[in-house]
């Protein structure tokens, strides 16, 4: 048995379909597109810190994007060759579902994670202390 077997169990239809199923969500009517709270995006079956709010931008796009992950090491890239096009696959690492695509367009030459809301668990930062994710706070303290 999977450790992630009973999160799996819990995910609604597009939510299974997008993330373990490799789909896409519909652009524009998804949860997290013009979500711009202050928070982090984490995994939805491993409750894995994927994102934060700090590196996401409004690419115009349909999907959140974001210019980086809150580490390298908590994706993974593959690529793909489906629907007759060659791009980067995003997944979790830690859960290996799939996020959505890595793209070279981003803002001032940096990347765009183009990810399926279906596939994140947005924490606004005010319940990220009482969610266990106080490690993360410091993301959001102002330098001097």
């Amino acid at each position: 048995m999977d450790k992630y077997d009973d999160n799996i169990k819990k995910l609604t239809p597009l939510q299974f379909y997008v993330t373990q199923k490799n789909g896409t969500e519909k652009p524009y009517d998804n949860l997290y597109d013009q979500e711009f709270r202050e928070g982090i995006y984490v995994d939805i079956v491993s409750k894995k810190v994927l994102f934060t709010s700090k590196d996401k931008f409004d690419s115009h796009c349909g999907w959140p994007s974001f210019i980086k992950p809150v580490d390298p090491t908590v994706v993974d890239e593959k690529i793909d060759y489906s629907h007759g096009m060659i791009r980067t696959e995003v997944r979790s690492k830690e859960a290996n579902i799939h996020l959505g695509h890595v793209f070279n367009d981003g803002p001032n030459g940096n990347l765009r994670y183009c990810i399926n809301s279906a596939s994140l668990e947005f924490i606004p930062k005010t319940e990220m202390q009482k969610r266990g994710y106080k490690q993360y706070l410091s993301i959001f303290k102002e330098v001097d």
